[in-house]
């Protein structure tokens, strides 16, 4: 009995170190990135994803509205302080926008929020992941 017992701590100790293993790569601080994903104020939905690129970050916010042509103001904020803003419409086929830019990597960790807002609605999304890289 206490073999078998044995064997499964065994095996179960080996299926968390495999998990670790192939977790890892996406912790090493050249692959780094982090994602959130939620609900917008009233049905649209949002994506931001934040990732090391040669020192910045690079962030992609997405928000999905299944709506085509709507406009929306969008600002990227890093630790509080606005790194960028512009607009952003939402295209076919699927009715969503990707706001892309690199931003620098300050010192410690980043907490980096995502913020769109539809100037004919006023529906407003409002993302956040924090990068510690």
């Amino acid at each position: 009995m206490s073999a078998i017992r044995t064997l499964a701590t065994g095996s179960a100790l080996a299926a968390l170190v495999a998990v670790g293993v192939t977790a890892a790569p996406a912790a090493s601080a050249k692959g780094l990135e982090v994602r959130s994903a939620g609900s917008c104020s009233i049905a649209s939905t949002w994506k931001l994803k934040a990732k090391a690129d040669n020192g910045r970050i690079q962030v992609e916010y997405e928000v999905d509205s299944n709506r085509v042509g709507q406009t929306w103001a969008v600002r990227i904020l890093d630790n509080g302080v606005r790194v960028a803003a512009g607009t952003a419409t939402t295209v076919a086929p699927s009715g969503s926008f990707t706001f892309s830019r690199i931003i620098p990597n300050v010192a410690g960790t980043d907490t980096i929020v995502g913020v769109a807002t539809n100037a004919a609605t006023g529906e407003t999304c409002r993302g956040r992941v924090v990068f510690a890289g």
